[in-house]
Order: structure tokens, then sequence, then C-alpha cells
């Protein structure tokens, strides 16, 4: 068996990849947030962002904390296509699990089938992004781990669905997006434990791309677009502001006329 070592650069990635879950899910919260004041086109708007900031921040996560992971006797590769199709599938879960509860009536029902299929959707990038790795030797996976971060990918999707439909106050979307973000990186670390590796010494040259080479610089973009979609979250007036800025104007308009 090779050595695993999940934190190969110390506490960087744990901590930086805790950090992106956590902006993508405060940044999904307060889109979400929106959403809801919001109708019609603006509303979509309000929740492909969200869709997107969520997806985004969860898919970081799993690769900046994959950045410190190596395997003793071995070099690490990524297979690209696979890769870029957990991206995706992030994406596409996320977004489908938002539009449920942005849209649905019953918003009970909603929640259940969105937190469900959101968690599973979680999941599956997770093992799609394992399923990217190339390296010497065979990877198995402890099906009680694997049974155990599927649960909470599903219970931290669900929560932050909860918490979109009734959070309002930014400093409980705060709180709420620090819980999640643990437990987005506890459904990491729990399905990175899961993983053994069994070695096999060869001199062939791996296919695919390294972490440096791809996962980084990609990993760098989507953290960019996180930070820029932040700003422009907190400098776009919500649905109160607009209300009270019109209701002002209303007497100056009448005064004028």
């Amino acid at each position: 068996m090779g050595h695993l070592d999940h934190a190969a650069l110390g506490w960087l990635t744990p901590a930086l990849s805790y950090v992106m879950a956590c902006i993508g899910a405060a940044l999904g919260l307060r889109c979400t947030v929106r959403a809801l004041a919001a109708t019609g086109r603006s509303r979509r708007n309000w929740l492909v962002t969200a869709a997107s900031a969520i997806g985004t921040g969860i898919w970081t996560m799993h690769f900046v904390a994959m950045l410190g992971f190596g395997v003793e006797g071995t070099d690490i590769r990524y297979d690209v296509p696979l890769t870029l199709l957990s991206l995706l599938v992030a994406m596409v879960v996320v977004c489908a699990g938002v539009f449920a509860v942005g849209y649905s009536q019953d918003r009970g029902h909603a929640l259940l089938i969105g937190g469900l299929t959101t968690g599973l959707g979680v999941a599956s990038m997770h093992y799609l992004g394992m399923a990217a790795v190339r390296l010497h030797g065979d990877m198995t996976y402890d099906p009680v781990l694997v049974g155990l971060s599927v649960l909470i990918a599903v219970v931290a999707a669900t929560a932050a669905l909860w918490a979109a439909l009734n959070i309002k106050s930014p400093v409980a979307v705060t709180i709420a997006s620090l819980i999640m973000g643990a437990a987005v990186s506890s459904m990491h670390y729990t399905g990175m434990f899961a993983v053994s590796v069994r070695v096999t010494p060869s001199g062939e040259a791996l296919p695919g791309a390294t972490a440096m080479q791809f996962i980084f610089p990609l990993a760098v973009g989507l953290g960019s677009y996180l930070f820029l979609t932040s700003a422009f979250v907190a400098l776009s007036p919500t649905a109160g502001e607009r209300e009270a800025s019109a209701s002002a104007q209303r007497p100056v308009e009448s005064v004028a006329r």
C-alpha cells in the first residue's frame, strides 16, 4: 500500500479550500435571497448566479484540497476531460436544486427533492474528480466511508437550500456559510480517507496534466470569479433599497409637476 498524504503542503490547502467553500456558500445564499425577492427574468438570473457560485465554490474547494494530495512511490496526473466534466456536474446539479427551491410552490417537498438531488450530485462531482486521478497503481474505496461521505453531502446540500429559504440577515448568512463550508470540507476529507492505493512501481509516463499545469490555474480562475461576483453582489442594491429609492423619488417628481 502506498502512503497517502492529504496535506502535502501543510495546512495551506485544507485552510484555503475551506475558505473557498465558505465564499461559494455565502455568495450562493446571498444570491438566492435576492432571487426570492425578485420576479421574472431577474429571479432566474439571480438563481443562475447562486448556482454557479455554490457549484464553483464546491468544485474549487475539492481541487484546492487535491493540490495537497500525494501518494508515496508514484506521481499523480489528472485526466483533463473528466476533471472538466466534474465541474459541469457540480454546476448542473446545484442549478437543479436551487431552481427547484426558487420556483416550487411546495417549498418543503422541493427542499427534500432538491437536497437529495444536489447532495448526490456533489458526491458525484467528488468521485468523478477522483476518477480523473492517474497514478501508478490501483485505488480502492472503503464502502462505509464512501456511504458516509454521500450522506454528509446530502445533509449539507439540504441544509444549504434550507438556509437559502429561511436566512435573510447578513450575519446569519455568514454563520450559515461557515457551517456549510465545514460540512463540504468534511464530506471531501471523509471521501479522501476512504481511499487506499496499491502502488505498482513503473517508469512509464503517466497520461494527463499535473496539478500545477491544470488544476492550479483553473482553481485560481474560478476563485477570481467568486471574488469578482462577490463584489458585484455586494454593490448591487437589494429589492428593499430599490423600493426605498423609488419611494424617495416620487415626492420629488410630484413637486416638479
